[in-house]
């Protein structure tokens, strides 16, 4: 850290190292991401942990990016949704099921809750309907009601627990 307060550092996200140069050291994960690596998937939305929208996964855990700083994540992987969605541009089960269901209306909300619900299978594949929605709770959506996201993650879930 230099005399003024800034940091030089790698991040490694989705799997490609970033070296990001002369950054605040109280600059948050989501600003980074979005104003440094130009990652814009991720959202920002209340910037005060309440939403969700900015859940990104360091280390495979759910983690609200706008309370993340930035350098906590040194040497840890970070996946954003960009790096959640399959190369050939393809949807994974649980994308299928979120469009099944019509659980995406104006999307914003959706990358964080892809990745928070994709946290929760990898640890509790077979999840319960009580489960999802515990866990699921800090994601807020505006447009859906809720019910066909939830009805999205316990198909994928019950599809996991049939593996």
């Amino acid at each position: 850290m230099n005399s003024c307060g800034f940091l030089s550092y790698e991040l490694k996200v989705n799997g490609v190292s970033h070296d990001i140069a002369d950054v605040h050291f109280g600059a948050t994960l989501i600003d980074v991401l979005r104003n440094r690596i130009e990652l814009l998937g991720t959202k920002q939305g209340c910037e005060d942990g309440q939403c969700g929208a900015c859940t990104v996964l360091i280390d495979g855990e759910a983690v609200n990016s706008c309370l993340e700083l930035a350098a906590e994540a040194i040497g840890r992987e970070i996946m954003t949704i960009e790096g959640y969605n399959p190369r050939d541009g393809s949807l994974t089960p649980l994308q299928e099921a979120l469009v099944k269901h019509a659980a995406i209306q104006c999307g914003f909300c959706i990358p964080g809750i892809i990745l928070a619900a994709e946290s929760l299978l990898a640890e509790c594949p077979g999840a319960t309907e009580e489960q999802i929605r515990t866990e699921m709770d800090g994601n807020l959506c505006r447009c859906t009601g809720y019910c066909s996201i939830l009805a999205a993650i316990l198909e994928v879930a019950e599809a996991r627990r049939g593996d």
